[in-house]
């Protein structure tokens, strides 16, 4: 279960602290210390001690002390102590302030992340006010179709309960099978032009941090009213696409429909089910007809797979990690790994992405297109190749980048994450484009499709609520609900705050990582070389897995190499890891 900052689960009251006399209020942080972290610290606390006053009528505590708390962190963000000692990368040192626990500690520097990016980590009065008066889920009207009975089932994280999308399959005759896609209708109740709308488009993205999530809505939006929960009536926009049964497209149509969904299901206990080795999850077991249902998704996923990559779709690896608590402490990193579960709902999305795009098109309507334009960087890459004696093309070729990757996978699978992470760095990251009737959009070079937008995330990602707005418009004969400079600047604007997410959410998980291996200074651990150039070499522990700076006794390595490292620095604040050669 998710829970507030302060500990107090999520939907429960926050006791009213201003009533206890024994609650000791903070002293203003400038008399004690100059350093940044600590002042925005002691703002963050006074700020979350002062929503813990009763709000209902703008407490006078309350508003002074959030606009000054709002003050303090925006002139302290970029400062340094003036004469304060350096590390071992000549930076001002740090002294990380004791906070009450190590969840604390990250939500402080993730909320200070989120506003030195340019992002809001909290919601405005007014879209507070507008979340009030949303009295329930959108309500069925006559034009939308009633597909409650078939076998909808979500599968996602093992935490996630922003639920986007339900997927659904149905054989038809000559091994043609029928997959239906369903994206939450989250513009239903969040409208254009709204205080909710406003916040959404400012952020355009909820961003996931190890001990904060600071989600684009509301959670009594994104995890509940707009959310295809589990046994809940949702309105839906329904991607329903037909494919033959080597993977080919026959036919695609959308349609909004009232979905149910029948089983909250997750990656990992699908995955261990569908290769057979683990049990059924409990809904599958209770859920009659479901098990082959999914079964019958996973053939269909697995032939997509092939085609795609067969088409010039990457074997990329990446090593993403997950961070585990033991009540509010650290306990552990994990890697996440890809497993039949993930591939089989990335498939039906890129599927149900594409045929949104072809539909818009169709239709006479712009879009925003996710491209991944050919690599600028693809001579590089050749140079890579060449370096595992392997000759690739002049010209971006994504279907002989294929073939290699998928070779040195075989060759060397316990470095084909570092290749990956090269490849990745060399291709380019995506963006948004905007697509006009008649245009020629560049297409997706790592997923081998020409026409690709983003459409089935709207809880989580603006471009998907444009997306959603632009269909509902076409399917209803409207005019479009944004002009064309409106939505030029969005593809741009959506773009750069994706990034801005992006760097906060790794700058949390690095300053995560230094956190769980604080104590640690002086041990040593095994770890392999992940960069080593003019301006130095990176390491990745074996065990918990996280990169760091190798400081001293670089000369001599290359990447991939194994190495036996120490462990002589840590700075939580700036995510800082320091090894030198053990």
């Amino acid at each position: 279960m998710r829970t507030a900052l302060n500990g107090t689960p999520k939907g429960e009251p926050v006791p009213l602290i201003a009533r206890n006399v024994n609650q000791t209020i903070p002293s203003p942080p400038w008399r004690s210390s100059r350093d940044p972290f600590q002042l925005f610290t002691a703002s963050f606390r006074l700020k979350m001690l002062s929503l813990k006053l009763q709000p209902k009528n703008g407490h006078p505590y309350q508003i002074v002390a959030f606009v000054w708390c709002r003050y303090m962190i925006t002139q302290t963000l970029m400062k340094t102590t003036g004469n304060a000692p350096t590390d071992a990368r000549n930076q001002p040192k740090t002294v990380l302030p004791d906070m009450a626990s190590d969840r604390a500690t990250l939500a402080a520097i993730a909320h200070q992340a989120m506003i030195a990016r340019g992002l809001e980590p909290d919601f405005p009065l007014a879209a507070q006010k507008e979340l009030a008066a949303i009295a329930g889920s959108a309500k069925a009207t006559d034009n939308v179709r009633d597909l409650r009975n078939l076998l909808w089932a979500s599968i996602d994280n093992d935490n996630s309960r922003d639920l986007d999308q339900l997927t659904v399959a149905e054989s038809l005759a000559g091994g043609q099978v029928r997959i239906l896609v369903a994206v939450a209708d989250v513009d239903a109740l969040v409208r254009k032009g709204s205080a909710l709308d406003a916040h959404a488009a400012r952020n355009t993205t909820s961003v996931y941090t190890p001990a904060a999530i600071f989600p684009m809505l509301p959670e009594a939006l994104s995890t509940n009213l707009t959310s295809l929960n589990e046994d809940q009536d949702r309105l839906a926009i329904v991607a329903d696409i037909v494919f033959k049964a080597d993977g080919s497209l026959v036919s695609s149509e959308l349609y909004r429909a009232q979905v149910h969904n029948r089983a909250k299901l997750a990656y990992n206990s699908v995955a261990a089910w569908l290769t057979g080795t683990g049990p059924a999850p409990k809904r599958i077991a209770e859920v009659p007809g479901l098990d082959e249902n999914l079964r019958l998704q996973d053939r269909v996923a697995q032939r997509l797979t092939g085609l795609r990559h067969h088409h010039g779709a990457l074997s990329l690896e990446s090593l993403e990690t997950q961070t585990l608590f033991a009540g509010d402490a650290l306990s552990a990193l994990e890697l996440d790994q890809t497993n039949r579960a993930t591939q089989l709902i990335e498939e039906f999305m890129v599927a149900a992405n594409a045929v949104t795009a072809i539909f818009l098109a169709g239709k006479k309507f712009p879009s925003l297109r996710r491209v991944l334009r050919d690599p600028e960087r693809w001579a590089r890459i050749v140079q890579l190749a060449a370096e595992f004696k392997e000759q690739l093309p002049a010209a971006p070729d994504a279907v002989a980048l294929e073939g290699f990757l998928t070779r040195r996978r075989a060759a060397a699978p316990e470095k084909f994450a570092d290749l990956s992470l090269s490849v990745i760095k060399l291709i380019g990251r995506g963006e948004y484009a905007l697509d006009l009737p008649g245009g020629d959009a560049p297409g997706h070079f790592a997923l081998a499709v020409k026409d690709y937008t983003h459409s089935t995330a709207p809880n989580r990602r603006f471009p998907d609520l444009i997306t959603q707005r632009l269909l509902k418009a076409a399917l209803a004969g409207a005019p479009l609900p944004y002009t064309i400079p409106e939505l030029t600047d969005l593809a741009k604007h959506c773009t750069d705050q994706e990034d801005a997410a992006t760097k906060v959410e790794r700058q949390v998980n690095k300053s995560a990582a230094a956190l769980l291996l604080s104590g640690k200074v002086g041990q040593q651990f095994d770890a392999i070389v992940t960069g080593a150039a003019d301006k130095g070499t990176w390491v990745r522990l074996l065990q918990p897995p996280t990169e760091g700076r190798l400081m001293q006794g670089t000369q001599g390595l290359k990447v991939g190499d194994h190495v036996r490292v120490k462990l002589i620095h840590t700075d939580v604040q700036r995510g800082f890891i320091d090894f030198a050669r053990g």
